[in-house]
């Protein structure tokens, strides 16, 4: 259960932490209580599961990235778990996950996504990839992204500003 605290660090951190040299201590003062009040209780909400983690998230358009290709692999499900944390600590992959395979017509159950200044540079990041997979893939495509669609992350119920 998330303190009256928690609940209100949630919505005022939902859009981002506040743009400023001290962004924890803005948050305190906003809240009326400490700076390290703030860092206790997201580390509490982190410990507990509620956060995964704090995060810079760069615009990758705005820094040239405006390639996008999510490659989806077959991947031998024994083995899946092992590829994922391969790919996810190459450092080339924004964000991987599991998702279960639909028959033949989508064989896919390993999702990894690369972004590049080209689609040769983007197709390159998937050769790595397929070098990282080895035996354990079995086929693979590349999805890339043909428009930009408004994304953002999760937002609770009630709690917009």
């Amino acid at each position: 259960m998330l303190s009256p605290l928690m609940q209100r660090l949630m919505q005022l951190t939902q859009q981002g932490l506040p743009l400023h040299e001290k962004p924890y201590l803005q948050l305190a003062r906003q809240l009326g209580v400490s700076e390290q009040e703030v860092l206790d209780s997201l580390q509490q909400m982190q410990d507990s599961g509620v956060i995964r983690r704090i995060a810079l998230v760069p615009n990758h358009y705005a820094i040239g990235y405006r390639f996008n290709g999510m490659s989806v692999w077959e991947i031998d499900p024994q083995q899946l778990s092992a590829a994922g944390a391969r790919l996810a600590a190459s450092g080339y992959v924004s964000h991987c996950y599991q998702r279960p395979a639909k028959g033949e017509q989508w064989p896919y159950n390993l999702f990894a996504m690369v972004h590049g200044t080209s689609r040769e540079q983007v197709e390159e990041l998937v050769s790595r990839i397929r070098t990282l997979l080895g035996d354990s893939c079995h086929r693979h495509d590349v999805l890339y992204s043909s428009q930009i669609l408004k994304k953002t992350g999760l937002r609770l119920a009630g709690t917009s500003q």
